[in-house]
């Protein structure tokens, strides 16, 4: 065939999106393939025969207007149609009319006489002999067999290239791309599981105090006594106001020194479904240490039993003296000779609210009343020396 009857066919059959310049040739499909500069049937009314390349690029561009196609053309040094021509060459490419005075059919170039075009599903060329045997000098005048092997190198065609050869038709690579995701995500999930259920039996273990259970040596605890300096047997315990004008309370302890959040007692009191606990268990979530402490906080000291306090290691203190009322100690000096001492207040609050915890042996830990990314620090600040506490009560 010839190119520009290929042309019409792809434009009538919406196919252009199939032709596709390879270096100085336009493959149609892959069915056949034409040099750009190759001379059309289709005849300018000035005279000239319009190459395929002027042909190819104008029916591509048909939604531009007529000038800005012409400029366009011209900056990529490509030959453009006449507007006389225009509207007779769309109505033939696009089958509106089969014929018209411009289409002369010639005689192809002598150059590509028989090789105008490549078919891989035709097994015979043009000029083969009966026995299957090109004979390169016939219809060349006698010319040597180094021309005719120049001329078949020149009209080679590549039937496939890099880009045709990674493209597998009928294979649908978006359901394996889903079933490999669904797979890494079930993976990810079960590794998750299983670091979660590790940490669960990891916490468990070393809350036992004096074992030694998978290899995990726990260091055992001593008795403590009131009048002696070693930690009781047990998980210790925090012991934290329980009127509500304090900052912390049994209710937002649990945030406050595992979160490193401050939220405020009445907050959490809405929040609460259920009675008032008696008991919180905290630890510090964000320890980079391999042990990992759990710790009873209560608010009610009169509820303990004597072995209980040899196992109160903290409190947070009001700044009000009926706070120790029938504590087991005779004074504000053996209390903070015995138990780490915190008063918490707001930065901006001033300084006769904590005039009272001043002149007792505690730290005050100051928070903001509205910048809640510095709570962390004060969180912080508790365990480092709660930590210190707890290693000097071992040590002694």
């Amino acid at each position: 065939m010839d190119p520009l009857s290929v042309l019409r066919d792809f434009t009538t059959r919406n196919e252009l999106s199939q032709i596709v310049r390879v270096g100085d040739h336009y493959r149609f499909g892959n069915s056949y393939t034409f040099p750009c500069s190759i001379e059309t049937a289709y005849r300018s009314k000035q005279g000239n025969l319009y190459t395929l390349e002027t042909l190819v690029y104008f029916v591509t561009n048909l939604n531009s207007k007529h000038h800005d196609y012409i400029r366009i053309a011209g900056t990529h040094k490509i030959p453009a149609v006449t507007f006389l021509d225009r509207k007779p060459l769309i109505d033939y490419l696009h089958g509106k009319i089969d014929s018209t005075d411009a289409i002369e059919f010639v005689a192809p170039q002598a150059k590509y006489s028989g090789f105008d075009e490549y078919r891989p599903e035709e097994a015979n060329l043009g000029g083969m002999g009966l026995e299957g045997e090109i004979d390169l000098n016939e219809g060349f005048g006698g010319g040597v067999v180094e021309d005719g092997v120049a001329l078949v190198r020149e009209i080679e065609r590549p039937f496939k290239d890099r880009e045709s050869l990674l493209q597998c038709r009928n294979r649908d690579f978006y359901s394996v791309l889903v079933g490999a995701t669904k797979r890494n995500e079930e993976r990810e999930r079960s590794e998750m599981q299983q670091r979660k259920d590790g940490l669960v039996a990891k916490s468990r273990i070393e809350r036992r105090y004096g074992e030694e259970v998978g290899g995990f040596d726990a260091t055992p605890k001593a008795k403590m006594h009131l009048k002696g300096s070693k930690i009781g047997e047990g998980v210790p315990i925090i012991l934290v106001p329980s009127a509500s004008q304090t900052l912390i309370t049994i209710y937002n302890v649990k945030e406050f020194l595992e979160d490193g959040v401050y939220i405020p007692t009445d907050v959490k009191v809405k929040q609460m479904k259920g009675p008032k606990p008696d008991c919180v268990t905290v630890q510090k979530k964000f320890s980079r240490d391999r042990v990992v402490t759990a710790y009873e906080v209560r608010d009610k000291p009169s509820a303990l039993k004597a072995e209980d306090w040899d196992r109160v290691v903290a409190v947070f203190v009001l700044g009000k003296e009926w706070q120790f009322k029938d504590w087991p100690f005779k004074d504000h000096v053996e209390i903070f000779n015995n138990i780490l001492g915190f008063y918490m207040r707001f930065e901006d609050d001033s300084v006769e609210s904590a005039k009272t915890a001043k002149q007792w042996n505690v730290k005050i830990i100051s928070i903001s009343k509205n910048k809640r990314h510095q709570d962390r620090a004060a969180a912080l600040d508790v365990w480092d020396r709660l930590e210190e506490f707890m290693r000097s009560r071992s040590r002694s």
